[in-house]
């Protein structure tokens, strides 16, 4: 059984849907072995623990990135984590974290990188015009929004599209897409060749 270590800021609704797939059987050989929240009152927190699922909290705030990341990696560690997982984890990890879990860290991010890292990522898609929007799911390295990408997923930018209607059905995107991510992971099935993932079966 693979262990995947959640990191999360917020709701965490990408946290919600992985679990769901695991708990439905759309996602096997996968279960969540520990959340570890960076905000002391981030709600996907309280969530996790109400499924009776480990957690962990380091507040961020005022400590020094690379203390805060050392006493996460080793909670990791601890809970014996194959995968990382950030779901919606709003800090940038150090390059000693990202070291110690090297191409065993995934994120997503709602655009169709390299298009609009960073925040708000769907306002800026909505205000550029764009006639396709999406997610994707990525490897994480020591730059922003930069890792190999894994998968991504698309959907047209309707005319009756506002910004807030935009990420509404991305999210929606996110839920299916990090789930099928994890499981492409997990098979072992696929090379890394350059900046392209590829499947290998």
């Amino acid at each position: 059984m693979n262990r995947l270590g959640i990191l999360l800021s917020g709701r965490g609704s990408n946290f919600l849907a992985i679990a769901h797939s695991i708990r439905e059987g759309r996602l096997r050989n996968a279960e969540i072995a520990v959340v570890i929240s960076n905000v002391a009152d981030a709600p996907g927190l309280l969530a996790a623990r109400e499924l009776g699922l480990p957690t962990a909290l380091f507040v961020s705030k005022d400590r020094k990135r690379s203390e805060h990341d050392a006493d996460v990696a080793a909670c990791l560690q601890q809970h014996r984590v194959d995968l990382v997982c950030l779901a919606g984890y709003m800090r940038l990890l150090s390059p000693e974290f990202v070291a110690a879990f090297r191409d065993r860290i995934l994120n997503i991010h709602p655009s169709l990188l390299p298009a609009f890292p960073g925040l708000d990522s769907q306002q800026q898609a909505f205000e550029y015009g764009c006639k396709l929007a999406g997610c994707t799911v990525h490897f994480v390295d020591e730059d922003l929004d930069h890792g190999v990408i894994v998968l991504q997923r698309s959907i047209p930018v309707l005319e009756t599209d506002d910004a807030h209607s935009l990420a509404g059905r991305i999210l929606a995107e996110e839920h299916i897409a990090y789930s099928e991510a994890i499981a492409r992971v997990l098979s072992g099935e696929y090379a890394i060749i350059g900046r392209r993932y590829v499947r290998t079966v």
